[in-house]
């Protein structure tokens, strides 16, 4: 099979790993001109971990990532403690992975090591394609084609092959906007559980503030979110003002405000969703990631989900071919990433306690095709 995957990010990098390990060889076609170290954070959980580690890049994310001790919801006012679930080793001895919270230019730095640059074509975007019995026609920006047996959208959003297949369609504004840091850990590491992932909850959904540590602890991540009734850039690399971050966490916690304070700056971004898809592809084209399921990132599972949906989708073309791997791939993956959209943008997950097992005790290499 000539295999096309249009986007090299996350999820379009391991599934062009878990195709070669399945035996096939898939291009990836980027838009960037070059690969950058953009973003922030990435939370990967026992069920990403272990999809990543067959591939060969488990190593590599090991010596640069932050290992949480526990995930520990706090109510953001008081500072109570609601709920402490073990992760680390506790969590490798459970899933068999731990949870990794890491930088996502280093994740996406092992897998582009992994993949190899020949694999790789960089500054060529994507513009439509058409799909037929044939096969798939592509079209990109600079004018070039190419016919392929099969297409698969990891570009994100706005995904060029998802409005091929569906037509013109906009993501919905959720009226929350996010800020995003990173500080060195010295400076809060008189705050307790700094080497956890905590989550401080506000009064409603869309207030709170989210921290962990990255790059093997020494620097820690900062989130929190805040309702805004209209937004119109989406960029991740929007500068905010930490004033105005403050300013609305105010009656937070002692601890909860102590992170903001020491940021020196933040990011700002909106965040964007879409409803679940009844249908994923057509043809020879299917969808990744959030290209598929876009979701808000409550319960971290957006790269993960990019993840499992790669493993399970080279195994169902290995297993089936095109184009009935794609449709038993797309069924195999539509109700799991339906079930935690929702329940990301309903924002409830392990507020006061509650069991993980559905998410994190997933084996995308073993459920059967």
């Amino acid at each position: 099979m000539r295999i096309a995957i249009i986007g090299g990010g996350i999820g379009g990098l391991t599934l062009a790993l878990a195709l070669r390990k399945e035996g096939h060889e898939a291009l990836v076609h980027e838009r960037a001109p070059q690969f950058g170290r953009v973003g922030a954070d990435i939370n990967l959980t026992p069920n990403a971990v272990r999809a990543l580690d067959p591939l060969g890049v488990g190593e590599p994310l090991r010596a640069e990532a932050a290992r949480p001790r526990f995930r520990i919801s706090r109510d953001g006012y008081t500072g109570e403690e609601t709920s402490r679930l073990p992760m680390s080793d506790a969590a490798e001895e459970s899933y068999g992975a731990p949870q990794l919270t890491i930088h996502r230019a280093d994740l996406l730095d092992a897998l582009e090591a992994a993949v190899g640059a020949d694999a790789v074509r960089l500054g060529h975007q994507l513009e439509s394609c058409d799909v037929s019995s044939e096969g798939v026609s592509l079209r990109f920006a600079d004018g070039s084609t190419d016919e392929v047996d099969v297409v698969v959208g990891a570009d994100g959003i706005h995904s060029a092959v998802r409005r091929s297949i569906l037509g013109e369609e906009h993501p919905e504004f959720t009226g929350t906007v996010a800020y995003r840091a990173v500080v060195p850990t010295e400076r809060v590491a008189h705050l307790p559980d700094i080497d956890c992932f905590t989550k401080f909850w506000g009064k409603d959904r869309y207030t709170q503030i989210v921290t962990f540590p990255l790059t093997r602890g020494e620097e820690t991540f900062v989130f929190a979110t805040e309702g805004r009734e209209s937004w119109s850039q989406e960029s991740w690399t929007t500068p905010g003002r930490i004033e105005d971050v403050r300013a609305a966490y105010a009656d937070f916690h002692d601890d909860a405000r102590a992170l903001l304070e020491a940021c020196d700056e933040v990011l700002i971004s909106a965040l964007y969703v879409r409803d679940p898809l009844s249908t994923w592809g057509a043809g020879g084209a299917t969808l990744l990631g959030d290209a598929a399921h876009p979701m808000m990132p409550f319960m971290a599972q957006g790269a993960g989900q990019a993840i499992e949906d790669a493993i399970v989708l080279a195994r169902n073309l290995a297993t089936h071919g095109a184009p009935a791997g794609l449709r038993s791939y797309e069924d195999m993956r539509r109700d799991r990433t339906a079930k935690i959209q929702l329940g990301s943008r309903g924002n409830e997950w392990l507020k006061d306690g509650g069991n993980a097992d559905w998410v994190y005790d997933y084996d995308a290499w073993s459920v059967p095709v």
